[in-house]
């Protein structure tokens, strides 16, 4: 299949570019290298990659260069990755969260459906589930309301593609993802955000008294589910969780950080953030059965492998 990977130069996407192409597949790049953080981190994401992808930097919120790339590009399938994405930076731009995420998603949309494509897959998030009490989180539960902008922004998302699934044929698979992190995940998340200061003898900002519990899921694993989504032929819309089925507290976090550097935390210890939520827990079942989704990195395996890259990194950046 020749793929279109949106957001390909980023953290989870270049990963999936690179699975792809070892499957044997053809590869397209769609980024815009905006500057939420230093674009020429980008740019080191794809070494390896230029001489065996075609990259495109367009803004998706630019419709007509949508439909241009894909007057001019044939594509068998999309990897809807790119978006704006955090909880907290969503309450301080929701505009551009939603020119983004939204509108950027239905122009890709609408020119796949103008193409003829009739494979998509959306990246979606556990942020979706908002303050929903029941645990695991199941994606059968009834959401009813989203408390940030870039979840509203997503669940948005999924509706729009159940919604063109259902008038186009289109199969549309949407993947809810839990806290990714691994090698070459973003400076602003915590996992690569702790590790910096906590190496550096900075103080980390911790929200809260450190009782909130993520879904961590290394990269490895979500690279696998996404590409058992590609040759899904299930229902023409569906949704999946792609998690580790497994929470840790955030001062659990800390403190397997501590351990992976070698240093204590200097913690500065600050109110809950709005739009943060207290939990999340992914029910994989549905994914384990219809996608064949096994998860197999567990923190304790999968923060040493995160450390060993990031201590590389530092190496040469020395």
């Amino acid at each position: 299949m020749r793929i279109l990977v949106t957001g390909g130069a980023g953290f989870i996407g270049s990963h999936l570019a690179e699975r792809l192409l070892r499957d044997g597949h053809e590869v397209a790049i769609l980024d815009d290298f905006n500057d939420f953080y230093d674009p020429a981190i980008k740019h080191r994401n794809l070494r390896g990659l230029t001489d065996h992808v075609s990259v495109h930097r367009i803004d998706l919120r630019d419709s007509q260069s949508v439909r241009s790339l894909f007057h001019h590009e044939k594509f068998d399938t999309i990897a809807h990755l790119a978006a704006r994405a955090g909880v907290r930076p969503s309450i301080r731009q929701p505009q551009l969260y939603y020119d983004t995420n939204v509108l950027g998603t239905l122009h890709l949309l609408e020119a796949a459906r103008a193409r003829g494509i009739e494979r998509f897959i959306f990246a979606s998030s556990s942020s979706v589930y908002g303050l929903l009490e029941q645990v695991p989180f199941s994606e059968e539960a009834h959401l009813t309301q989203t408390i940030s902008p870039y979840a509203a922004t997503k669940i948005a998302g999924e509706f729009l593609c159940s919604t063109y699934s259902h008038l186009y044929q289109m199969r549309i698979v949407a993947l809810r993802f839990f806290t990714v992190y691994g090698p070459r995940q973003r400076p602003d998340l915590a996992i690569h955000q702790f590790t910096r200061r906590i190496s550096t003898g900075e103080p980390i900002d911790q929200f809260g008294d450190g009782s909130t519990r993520r879904d961590y899921t290394y990269i490895d694993d979500i690279i696998q589910g996404v590409s058992a989504a590609l040759t899904y032929e299930g229902q023409l819309f569906d949704i999946f969780n792609l998690g580790e089925n497994e929470t840790v507290q955030l001062r659990d976090l800390i403190a397997a950080i501590e351990l992976a550097v070698g240093r204590k935390a200097k913690i500065n210890q600050l109110p809950e953030q709005p739009g943060d939520v207290p939990l999340t827990c992914a029910d994989i079942s549905k994914a384990r059965r219809l996608l064949g989704y096994k998860p197999t990195t567990k923190l304790a395996e999968g923060l040493p492998r995160f450390f060993a890259w990031y201590r590389e990194g530092d190496k040469m950046s020395a």
